[in-house]
């Protein structure tokens, strides 16, 4: 298990199946679903995942080319309705380096997301009367801190500190064990991340313990170990002390556009449930 360098719950159950306190269903019509809950940390111990709820979507393309784009979209949406509050304002953090392409996920997402917090006192009643039901949503992209000196986990509590927000969405890219998942497969979690993860860099770990406010972790998973890809090919470990490496497809560019456009466009409507898909896939 430990050989196998994964961010991906789906991935982790699947080399240690059958663990008590762990269960799985199936769903989905656009996507293939896989809902995976964690009972408690002692449970998840053995595929090294705590507490929580872990929901996979899987698909041969996410790109806009699809002609399932918009159903994908209303599905993606509607399961991330299911981790978010009723109310209040809801903070999304984009996570991640956008001056390196396959860490440059939760920029381009943040990009993307429709910032309305400032709405109540920069619109009239009037203006706002002419937007559908908007709830207050702030976003921020803060760097890594190789460029502002500071932790994601540090910024993001000193905002939570002022705005005081009901959840925190933190977007990042994340590592898989499967080739064939890159650029496919998106990840949801109401256990927090580590930023980072998915370029073999973690930091401080953003979770409703860390800032004391729920947080929905959103990933795709961008790059594979290189030891990890190795041993799926072939079957066999690679011995430690030969020399590893984080590798990414050629087409990672493709990629983060498809996945942060998706995952942009789900989460306006998610986040705003009377905008429509034709709305919400507009603002990317």
């Amino acid at each position: 298990m430990d050989s196998i360098r994964t961010d991906l719950a789906v991935e982790r159950t699947a080399a240690a199946p059958h663990i008590p306190g762990i269960t799985q269903q199936q769903r989905g019509t656009a996507f293939s679903i896989t809902e995976i809950c964690i009972a408690n940390d002692r449970c998840g111990a053995p595929i090294g995942k705590p507490a929580g709820r872990y929901v996979t979507l899987e698909a041969e393309t996410i790109s806009r080319s699809c002609n399932k784009y918009e159903e994908m979209a209303q599905e993606l949406s509607e399961e991330m309705q299911q981790f978010l509050p009723k109310k209040g304002c809801v903070f999304v953090a984009g996570l991640g380096n956008r001056a390196i392409t396959p860490d440059a996920l939760g920029p381009r997402v943040a990009n993307k997301v429709l910032a309305t917090r400032h709405f109540s006192s920069a619109l009239t009643p009037q203006e706002r009367a002419y937007l559908p039901d908007l709830r207050p949503v702030c976003v921020l992209a803060g760097g890594v801190l190789g460029q502002t000196g500071m932790e994601s986990a540090e910024l993001l509590q000193a905002v939570c500190r002022q705005i005081s927000p009901s959840m925190v969405v933190a977007i990042d890219a994340l590592a898989c064990a499967d080739l064939s998942r890159l650029g496919k497969t998106i990840q949801m979690s109401d256990s927090g991340i580590s930023p980072g993860s998915g370029v073999a860099n973690h930091r401080a770990e953003l979770s409703e313990k860390t800032l004391g406010i729920p947080v929905l972790a959103i990933g795709v998973p961008t790059v594979v170990d290189l030891h990890t890809a190795v041993q799926g090919i072939y079957g066999k470990s690679v011995p430690e002390d030969r020399p590893n490496m984080m590798v990414t497809p050629r087409d990672i560019d493709r990629l983060i556009d498809h996945g942060g456009n998706l995952i942009a466009c789900a989460l306006n409507m998610a986040l705003h449930p009377g905008m429509s898909f034709a709305q919400a896939e507009s603002l990317g």
